[in-house]
Formats: structure tokens, C-alpha cells, sequence
């Protein structure tokens, strides 16, 4: 029986990320608690990366945003996804709930799915969110489109309200629903492997300053020429992909591909390639710049569409990291020596963030059963 039941969104990687660490935390500290986790999320990532028995329901909880790639968005096609979804969230709930009480759950983790909370309600029994946004907050910035769904900021937003709780995440932004707020440091992931050993491993140069090109699970059209960077004489770019079936047939000097089946299947984490880099070349998103906090590792960004999270995560970022900001002409144009360069120069910000946010979110889990 599940005791414990996880509705996490399927936009990005990043909810998903940061929820296996505390399901991955929650099976060493009770291994008698039953997890079950409700998510669209690609599949891959939990069987890589989940390191104890866990119940996989594949299903959509939410719609997120639609993005064209990782760094195009459209809003309009959002709002009405997210406005059909929300529609049909008191039937959803009701359906979600006979889910619940046949497995027994006894509390609903969101992050941060309102119809995983209106499922708790529905089945009388607690739900907290536990996030560094909420669905409300980042539509409500969609003002034109939004104005289309009037119905949509109110079914979020009275979902919300059945929560016992909010544990809020750094950079966050929204949560003007909730009675109870508690903050929590950032949940992030960490390597465990020397930086040396994964370099290793992975047949990594040593001793050259390494980029890692990661732009999440919606890829970047016309971020393919990567021959063309300006900085290989003095940089490693890091690439990865899915498997042989996506293998690149032509490497340029300088690029170095690194497989995801060789990376998990040698005993390593995407975290640990994260750690054994310099710099990672990314769009903001709360699980690259929380791993990069947590591995000491300096970030070269770039804009992302308007995504009202991207605001709060940019005005974060230089407290705790060496960060830099590229713009599109000039990162598809492939000049990116100048801002490296410039990231790497700068000292470590002063200021060291705890990231055993999975550890305390566990213990606030337990006390709950």
C-alpha cells in the first residue's frame, strides 16, 4: 500500500529531478514507507535515477507549459491547454481520489500539480506542496492569454487551498494561496564521484576547463553547429545523448560526446558530469542552477521566453555562483569565448546556501504519518 504519493508535474526535468531526491531520501530514512508517484515525466529518468522501489503511474497531472524548444515557449497554446485540463479538474480529482484510497495513501506530495491536491481533499487526506513556484503565479503572467480563461487562476488557486502546507523552495515565486508556509533549503543533487574519476571514466580531458552543453528535454533548434564555437582552442564543450541510436557521426575537435547509457550505466549521475565540468552553457531552470550551487560549478546562461520564474532564478543566481549572461545572436552565432572567459574570471560569490532540502523535506514527510 502507498503510503505516501508523489503528483509531479511532467514540464521539464527539473520537478521531477528534485522530487527523486526526496523519494530517494525518504526509502533511506524509512524504508517501510510505500512510495507511489503519479507524473508524465519521461520514464527514463526515474529508472536511472530513483535508487529504491517506487510505484510509476504514468499520467498527466498537469500541462505545464508548451514549449516549442527549451528556449521557445508559446503562450497562447498554454493558457488553453492548461484552461481545457482545469475544465474537467473536479471529475480528474474524484478519479484521482478512488486511485488514492485503493492504495492506500495516507499524504499527496505536489510539486506542484493543483489537481494533486484537489485529489487529496477528495479522498480526505493531507496534501503539501513542495516547490519553488506555483502554476497560478507563472499563468497570471500570461496576461492577454489568460484573460481568455477566467475560470483557470480560480480552479489553481482553490486546489492550492486544500493544502496543509507549502515547503518552499529558494527562488521561488507564487504561493499567495497558502495559510501555512514553511521554507526549506534547496533540494539538489550532488555528486559522488571524484571530478578526476568521472573525467576518467568518461575519457574526459584532464587539465582543460570544460563546458557542458545542457539545455534540458526540449532540445534547441539550430544549436547544431557546434564546430563553429569560437573557444574549442581553449575550452572541451561536453554534449550528451541518448543512446548509440543518437550518436553524433562526426565529432569536431574540441566537442566531446558523452552518452547517457555509458554515463548511468558506468555507475555515474548526470550530477557527477555537472560536477566534473567548469562552466554549464544552460537556460535558467531550478535543477541546473541548484546543482551547480551544490557542485561548485559557474553557469553561462541564456534567455529562455517569458516564463516569469526566469526573473527571480537571474536575480538568485550571482549570490551563489560564478554566472554570465549570453544572448541568442551571440550563442547560436557560436562566440562564446568572450562571456566564459569573463565568468571564469570572476571570484566564487561569498555566500554558500544550504542544499539538504531533501533530508528536511523527508523529516517533515514523516512527521506527517
Amino acid at each position: 500500500m502507498a503510503a505516501v504519493f508523489f503528483y509531479i508535474s511532467g514540464h521539464g526535468f527539473g520537478h521531477a529531478s528534485r522530487q527523486i531526491e526526496i523519494v530517494n531520501a525518504l526509502g533511506k530514512l524509512r524504508p517501510d514507507v510505500e512510495i507511489a508517484i503519479r507524473t508524465s515525466a519521461a520514464r527514463w529518468l526515474f529508472d536511472r535515477t530513483a535508487s529504491g522501489p517506487i510505484t510509476l503511474m504514468r499520467g498527466e497531472v498537469d500541462t505545464g507549459v508548451v514549449q516549442v524548444d527549451s528556449l521557445r515557449l508559446d503562450a497562447r497554446q498554454t493558457i488553453e491547454r492548461a484552461r481545457e485540463f482545469h475544465r474537467s479538474l473536479p471529475l480528474r480529482a474524484q478519479e484521482e481520489a478512488r486511485l488514492l484510497r485503493g492504495l492506500g495513501a495516507r499524504l499527496v506530495v505536489a510539486d506542484a500539480p493543483a489537481l494533486g491536491c484537489a485529489a487529496a481533499a477528495a479522498a480526505g487526506i493531507p496534501s503539501v506542496v513542495v516547490g519553488n513556484f506555483t502554476w497560478d503565479w507563472i499563468y497570471q503572467a500570461y496576461g492577454e492569454a489568460v484573460a481568455t480563461a477566467p475560470d483557470l487562476i480560480p480552479s489553481i488557486q482553490a486546489a492550492y487551498r486544500t493544502a496543509r502546507a507549502a515547503w518552499r523552495l529558494p527562488m521561488h515565486g507564487g504561493f499567495s494561496t497558502f495559510d501555512t508556509i514553511v521554507d526549506m533549503p534547496l533540494v539538489a543533487r550532488h555528486a559522488t564521484h571524484a571530478r578526476e574519476d568521472v573525467r576518467k571514466r568518461l575519457g574526459l580531458p584532464d587539465g582543460l576547463p570544460l563546458v557542458l552543453s545542457s539545455f534540458g528535454g526540449y532540445g534547441v533548434h539550430g544549436l547544431d553547429n557546434l564546430a563553429g564555437l569560437d573557444c574549442l582552442d581553449s575550452y572541451g564543450v561536453v554534449i550528451t545523448y541518448r543512446d548509440e541510436l543518437e550518436a553524433p557521426s562526426a565529432v569536431p575537435k574540441g566537442i566531446f560526446p558523452v552518452s547517457e547509457d555509458r554515463l548511468y550505466g558506468g555507475g555515474l549521475r548526470y550530477e557527477d558530469l555537472v560536477a566534473a565540468c567548469d562552466v554549464v552553457a544552460t537556460k535558467p531552470g531550478y535543477g541546473i542552477i541548484s546543482e551547480c550551487i551544490a557542485n561548485q560549478v559557474a553557469i553561462m546562461y541564456t534567455s529562455r521566453g517569458l516564463f516569469v520564474e526566469y526573473e527571480v532564478l537571474v536575480a538568485a543566481m550571482p549570490r551563489y555562483l560564478r554566472s554570465g549572461y549570453i544572448d541568442h545572436d551571440a550563442l547560436f552565432a557560436g562566440r562564446w569565448r568572450a562571456t566564459l572567459d569573463e565568468i571564469l574570471s570572476r571570484p566564487h560569490p561569498p555566500e554558500t546556501p544550504p542544499t539538504n532540502g531533501a533530508a528536511l523535506v523527508c523529516e517533515r514527510i514523516c512527521s506527517l504519518l
